[in-house]
């Protein structure tokens, strides 16, 4: 009879790799338990204590565990995809297009569905001093439609055209809080851009709706990615499908779009201009960092909509810089914000600014760490948008 004494244990020590600690492993398992018997003392089936392949269950964690980790670390893919020409700003982004296109993969974009030959929508709903307000529906795929609210500018001369501002909420909000009754904490945010004589137009996206389960922004998101896109594609598509009808109004100057965002808005102004060359300048508010600093803790804290196919390993926040590039990029972070948007782009912010500096650009890129919380902050926003734009 051969009992585990004699076969495990040494069997374990003599092998020094890996896999051959497995094949140990399954060997062990195997034989240790094999008696051998007679003819007449053969049972009619062989039978095992399912205890005993426990350790090979373990061990196969282990082997998934360490390959995660591994590919975390990896960089071998990232830098085959990463633009790599400096030769020129236009070389650059002709580089980077392999990227967007990854990047695009990734997300689901475009979304299924063709553009509907629908009419947009433009219904007036108001004015004041500074603004004439518009309720926008706009067709982007089939049944669906951008909403927003539009603003032109009561300064513009008739005739003249004006810069074109997509003004992004951020979650649980809506183009209403963060434009009426002071706009809460997006303060200028929307009516800002006005103000400074730019058209205005600030998109609702998906976080609650009436008659809805309260988690319907991960329902959709979920249902969307089992028939070949993302809650992030869509959305996206509302901005870039937005913006095919926006920059064919008389009012518009469409060689000169920009966009800012707070929080998700932020997200949405980082991921938006990495897709769509025509934004010159994008302000991402609190958001830079923020899913990369929680991944780092805890893997699954990260909310579902942020967790696209290679998320962390080709698509950090830091590296999406280099589909923006050269266009502007600013970055803010609120000192007295939570821990993970105010210090989750630190680490973040030197990799972004090295796409601009390597083409003499470093004046495109800002990473401000202003006096505030969880707030827009207009002053540098504006100031920032107004040298790019």
């Amino acid at each position: 009879m051969l009992n585990s004494s004699t076969v495990h244990r040494p069997l374990l020590c003599m092998c020094r790799s890996q896999g051959l600690q497995r094949i140990a492993l399954i060997l062990s398992i195997t034989l240790g338990k094999v008696v051998v018997l007679s003819a007449q003392e053969q049972p009619k089936y062989f039978e095992q204590d399912v205890k005993e392949s426990n350790p090979l269950r373990t061990e196969q964690a282990r082997e998934l565990d360490e390959y995660i980790l591994g590919l975390k670390k990896d960089e071998s893919r990232l830098k085959k995809l990463l633009p790599d020409d400096y030769s020129s700003p236009a070389a650059f982004e002709k580089s980077a297009e392999r990227y967007r296109q990854a990047f695009c993969d990734s997300i689901g974009y475009p979304p299924p569905g063709e553009v509907p030959s629908a009419a947009p929508l433009f219904q007036r709903i108001g004015e004041d001093a500074i603004g004439i307000y518009h309720r926008a529906v706009i067709p982007v795929l089939p049944g669906v439609h951008a909403e927003g609210i539009y603003i032109i500018p009561k300064s513009l001369k008739a005739g003249e055209k004006a810069p074109l501002i997509i003004s992004m909420h951020g979650g649980g909000g809506s183009p209403e809080v963060a434009l009426f009754h002071g706009g809460a904490n997006y303060h200028d945010m929307v009516r800002g851009g006005v103000k400074r004589g730019y058209n205005v137009f600030a998109p609702q996206h998906l976080f609650s709706a009436e008659g809805y389960p309260k988690d319907v922004r991960n329902r959709t998101d979920e249902r969307l990615r089992l028939v070949g896109t993302t809650l992030t594609a869509v959305e996206i598509a509302k901005i870039t499908r937005s913006l095919d009808v926006l920059l064919q109004l008389p009012e518009v100057d469409a060689t000169r779009v920009g966009m800012v965002g707070l929080s998700y808005g932020g997200y949405y102004a980082l991921v938006t201009p990495a897709v769509d060359r025509r934004i010159k300048v994008s302000v991402c508010s609190c958001y830079y960092g923020v899913q990369e600093s929680r991944y780092q803790r805890d893997e699954f804290s990260v909310p579902s909509d942020f967790k696209f196919k290679d998320r962390f390993t080709l698509f950090r926040d830091s590296d999406l810089a280099a589909i923006i590039c050269p266009r502007a990029l600013q970055i803010q972070a609120g000192l007295k914000d939570g821990v993970d948007h105010r210090d989750g782009g630190k680490p973040l912010a030197p990799v972004s600014a090295s796409f601009y500096s390597r083409l003499g650009l470093a004046e495109r890129f800002e990473h401000l760490v202003f006096e505030g919380g969880h707030e827009f902050h207009d002053p540098s926003a504006w100031e920032f948008v107004k040298k790019h734009l």
